[in-house]
């Protein structure tokens, strides 16, 4: 498979404050998406504060000095474009996607935001409410509440287990003061970047940015020490009232800039990615066994989770455990043939190459490639080391990661009537 980076301009500046500012310039389109990333998220939450973050990027968007929260939401609906925001273990991002001609309007937006956002009392209270409601959602999904079960054990007593929404006693006694506090210690220009993607100048970011920016904190953000805990294998099972059980196989990975992050992106592939893996064909395809079943890979600073997620019948439990298994036991001691191992890397390759037609996907690969790197990672050298990968790498690698003596498993099981 070949494959050709679009020719862009990517600049980096790193003002006098600390502040990073990225941008990569695409020709031929008429969009920009501007995102705002703090370098903060749930793991940087003292335990009382559990969820703050996230509870704080909702409350961003309830209005400012001279906005109101519709005046926010509609200052960029109204040219056609969108705000949003997510918050992640590691980090928080406010974006906007608009065409070029509305970047000073969506910068102005954000900076807004960012740096005089008031917390009225009156929407706190309203945003507590909505807060805990979307707990009860992610309590009432039960692919969502496996994953938070899992997480939380196999990162247990660590702030990465945590649920990045919070708890319910924690977001109950939220105060402004608690929001303002927090944005203190952690919304200094020293964690901020701003990165942005499409058709946009660089030189004419820094001047908007200079303009409407004045975080000018002389301290610096500290972050505490979080040494990890040790990981210990487990076996938990949980029960509520639904009629599928949800499954969990996996372990602690791979931290982000791990050097065999690449040999486990092509595992996870050839196991998990999509309806022609190994696990999709041979449990779902072969026995019918279940109606979902994928792997997941995540990674972090210091760490990381991988996993084999799937949706069966409570009589399949044991028939499904020994299928996934045995799939380990293959890849650990046969080798992916060549075939396989091309076609895992043309689909890597390609999934690559198709999200690089959206702006804001490129914003995000721009600024994740600076929180991580402090670089930014070009789309060749992603696809150069995807294909360094051989087969003899790949079966070395999977001989100890696959290992079935640090697999653990949480099961969800509907209650017995």
């Amino acid at each position: 498979m070949q494959t050709k980076e679009m020719i862009t301009e990517v600049n980096k500046t790193v003002l006098p404050n600390g502040m990073k500012v990225v941008t990569e310039n695409i020709p031929g389109v008429k969009s920009v998406t501007a995102g705002f990333w703090v370098k903060t998220g749930s793991r940087h939450e003292a335990n009382e504060l559990a969820g703050v973050t996230h509870f704080l990027e909702h409350m961003l968007f309830k209005g400012t000095e001279r906005r109101s929260s519709y005046d926010i939401a509609q200052s960029m609906e109204s040219v056609g474009g969108y705000l949003n925001a997510f918050t992640s273990t590691e980090y928080t991002c406010y974006y906007s996607r608009c065409l070029d001609t509305q970047l000073e309007r969506a910068i102005d937006v954000l900076t807004d935001m960012v740096q005089n956002s008031q917390f009225p009392e009156e929407e706190l209270q309203k945003e507590k409410k909505v807060v805990l409601e979307e707990m009860k959602m992610y309590k009432d999904s039960p692919d969502d509440y496996i994953f938070e079960l899992f997480s939380d054990n196999v990162f247990k007593n660590h702030p990465i287990g945590r649920p990045i929404i919070g708890f319910e006693n924690t977001v109950s006694n939220y105060t402004r003061q608690d929001l303002f506090n927090y944005m203190a210690d952690r919304y200094r220009p020293d964690n901020l970047l701003i990165a942005v993607a499409g058709h946009v100048d660089h030189e004419e970011v820094i001047q908007l940015i200079n303009e409407k920016l004045e975080l000018n904190s002389a301290e610096l953000t500290i972050d505490a020490d979080q040494p990890l805990t040790n990981y210990e294998k487990f076996q938990i099972e949980e029960s509520k009232a639904i009629e599928q059980t949800h499954m969990v196989m996996g372990r602690r990975a791979l931290n982000f800039d791990h050097p065999d992050k690449y040999l486990l992106l092509l595992a996870n592939t050839v196991l998990g990615g999509g309806m022609s893996s190994r696990l999709h064909q041979n449990i779902r395809e072969k026995y019918g066994y279940c109606y979902a079943i994928g792997t997941f890979n995540q990674s972090y600073t210091d760490s990381g989770m991988f996993g084999v997620y799937i949706g069966t019948d409570k009589n399949y439990v044991t028939h499904v455990r020994d299928l996934i298994s045995k799939e380990f036991d293959i890849i650990r001691n046969e080798k992916v043939n060549d075939k396989e191992l091309s076609e895992a890397k043309s689909q890597l390759k390609g999934k690559l190459l198709l999200s690089q037609e959206s702006t804001s996907n490129r914003m995000n690969r721009l600024a994740k490639s600076e929180l991580y790197f402090n670089r930014f990672v070009s789309l060749d050298e992603l696809v150069e080391n995807i294909d360094s990968v051989t087969a003899e790498s790949l079966l070395s690698f999977s001989q100890e990661f696959f290992d079935p003596e640090i697999f653990s498993e949480a099961l969800l099981v509907p209650e017995n009537r």
